[in-house]
């Protein structure tokens, strides 16, 4: 599994030169997607230099990635040499969720899930030491950026997150514990292993996972496991509480029946 950052967008120039002895490897390439990660909603508008201080690579291999990506239309630069995304890169996020078989199965499950419940519903997979988000119900009110389709958020800090690194095996589990940066985005984001590893027994003895206030102040969010015919764990479907704070218990009552059959009816649907 990738290492985990402060930053989920962000990769540093230290991964790249890990592989540097690879002669497969195509370092250029890998440059000028940390660029394109680097360009992220956090700073829309970067410069030169910010992009090259927030990736680690030199300032003439960003200047030339950059310079690629301007040429291609996947970025531009305004009147003060200040360079950011544009539209085309959508087509990355695109590609993926039309081929991916779960966000499309899971779509209009979601979407009476959050009718139902009259909350915001998502499907998360976990990517690395990250979740991103596949799909969300329709009928979801606007919310935060953070929690958009395609977006990647630290895995030790959201429900679903806790919801799939219950079940890692232990090694797995063992090798993210020794890699992970618990960055405190609020007073209530886990800081350490010993906190983390409390709340996933509880999540194994409960089958959810309950985060408040982890990742954003007044944001609290209930998280049950996706696991396929196989019984392979592949996912989790959350509901997501915007702007007030319902306890633990209260959340459980209201959501966690319909969240499980919700990830009940999308697991049989997708093949081992």
């Amino acid at each position: 599994m990738a290492p985990s950052f402060t930053d989920p967008d962000a990769v540093p120039a230290a991964t790249i030169e890990r592989y540097s002895g690879d002669p497969d490897f195509v370092t250029a390439l890998a440059r000028g997607l940390a660029v394109l990660l680097a360009l992220s909603d956090k700073r829309r508008h970067a410069s030169i230099s910010q992009v090259s201080h927030r990736t680690g690579i030199p300032r003439a291999a960003t200047r030339r990635s950059l310079h690629t990506l301007v040429k291609l239309g996947f970025a531009d630069v305004d009147d003060a040499r200040r360079f950011f995304l544009r539209p085309r890169v959508l087509s990355f996020s695109h590609a993926y969720l039309s081929a991916s078989s779960m966000a499309v199965l899971a779509q209009p499950i979601l979407d009476r899930l959050g009718e139902t419940l009259r909350e915001a519903c998502s499907l998360a997979a976990l990517d690395g030491d990250e979740i991103v988000y596949l799909a969300r119900s329709r009928s979801s009110r606007i919310m935060s950026p953070a929690l958009n389709v395609g977006r990647r958020l630290p895995a030790y800090c959201t429900s679903a997150g806790h919801v799939m690194l219950a079940q890692l095996p232990p090694d797995e589990l063992d090798a993210y514990l020794a890699r992970a940066r618990f960055h405190p985005y609020t007073e209530h984001t886990p800081n350490s292993p010993e906190r983390l590893l409390a709340l996933l027994e509880a999540v194994r003895e409960s089958g959810f996972a309950f985060a408040s206030q982890q990742m954003e102040a007044r944001l609290c969010t209930l998280a049950v496991p996706v696991r396929n015919a196989g019984g392979a764990h592949v996912g989790a479907i959350n509901v997501i509480l915007q702007g007030r704070l319902v306890g633990r218990s209260e959340m459980a009552e209201r959501y966690f029946q319909p969240l499980h059959e919700a990830a009940m009816e999308l697991g049989a649907l997708l093949l081992p």
